[in-house]
């Protein structure tokens, strides 16, 4: 195939940010100080892309040393076929965890670099199922204060944020009183979720599940880990009616979410770009549609709004505090900021509507 002028990919670039957070930070499973991305730039002519994974920083070696040597010279608007040249490029290494991340920070640039060339904002190019995609404030970290769980949520709420996510898990003696506290700072009103981050034991999960029901708490997310599917699929089976079992922010490809859906272990899916890849996530909300299980994307917003948009079954997607900081820090667009609890891709730019603010990037490069 001759390509058009303007379609090659001429140059390939790929550097590496960690960013620190502004407090402390823990889950039920783990705890951090910083977050580092990945950011790929791929150019086209005169067109620059961009893509990103939130993941470990020798990513970025696999994708020079690996990646990079296939999707240069290659055909801009063929990205399914650079996509599963660097699936089969990986296989020795291991397809899941830093592999897939490292793809799916290339095919993210991808997809940006074609929806560019083509004037595209990329929801238009995936084709749009609705203007709009609501969001849940995420954080609530185990490491906060009272004062400070209750700041962070109560603010989503006065930003018109409906939904509000809090970590639980690490001193399960105080998950209740902290629950109970988050109710009182958002209302009655406003919808709870938890996150344990897999911290519990299926039974011990249960029973946390009914006490947490007490303040109307509608979403429990990895109450047991997602590698263990019968242990989701008990949960599910005996928590409160009211209250979703949530899972899949950790499944790399189709496979993972094909099982996790015939298991019978999620009442809502979860899907995460900057590590499945766009294709994988459409994917994903496909299988959803099969099924009849809602889809929910998980962190990464300002890529996600565009994806959650042309994905029918998508109910909500994650504003997670610690890569909104990072994507407004480090990215102009509309879809880096929430607007009345919604995130709306803008539809007069193209590719993500991305434009990515370098010099004010700088100081965390490594």
């Amino acid at each position: 195939m001759i390509l058009k002028i303007g379609e090659t990919i001429e140059r390939v670039e790929v550097s590496v940010f960690k960013v620190p957070t502004d407090l402390p930070e823990s889950d039920g499973t783990l705890e951090w100080s910083s977050t580092t991305m990945v950011l790929v730039e791929l150019r086209a002519g005169k067109i620059s892309a961009f893509g990103y994974s939130y993941t470990h920083e020798c990513a970025a070696q696999l994708i020079r040393d690996k990646l990079f040597p296939l999707v240069r010279g290659s055909n801009a608007m063929n990205v399914r076929e650079n996509f599963e040249k660097m699936n089969i490029a990986v296989r020795n290494f291991g397809k899941w965890g830093i592999a897939s991340t490292a793809i799916a920070a290339v095919e993210i640039a991808l997809w940006d670099l074609k929806a560019k060339i083509l004037n595209l904002p990329l929801v238009k190019l995936l084709d749009a199922v609705r203007e709009k995609i609501p969001v849940y404030g995420s954080g609530g970290f185990t490491s906060y204060t009272d004062k400070q769980l209750r700041a962070q949520l109560g603010n989503w709420i006065g930003e018109g944020i409906s939904m509000v996510k809090m970590k639980i898990g690490r001193q399960p003696d105080d998950d209740e009183s902290r629950v109970k506290s988050a109710r009182k700072a958002i209302g009655k009103d406003a919808q709870l979720f938890v996150d344990a981050n897999g911290a519990f034991e299926p039974k011990q999960a249960v029973g946390f599940a009914e006490k947490f029901s007490e303040q109307n708490v509608s979403w429990f997310e990895e109450p047991v880990s997602s590698d263990d599917l019968r242990g989701l699929r008990f949960v599910r089976e005996h928590a409160p009616s009211q209250m979703e079992i949530s899972a899949g922010e950790y499944n790399y490809d189709l496979l993972q979410a094909q099982q996790m859906l015939e298991a019978q272990a999620v009442d809502v899916l979860q899907a995460d770009a900057t590590r499945c890849g766009v294709t994988r996530f459409l994917q994903t909300a496909e299988l959803c549609e099969a099924f009849q299980v809602p889809l929910s994307s998980h962190t990464a917003p300002a890529i996600h709004a565009h994806l959650c948009c042309a994905a029918p079954r998508t109910r909500h997607a994650e504003y997670f505090h610690d890569h909104v900081r990072i994507e407004q820090l480090f990215f102009n667009g509309a879809t880096t900021k929430h607007r009345d609890g919604f995130l709306q891709p803008d539809l007069l730019q193209p590719g993500f509507g991305l434009e990515f603010k370098k010099s004010d990037a700088a100081k965390f490069q490594i």
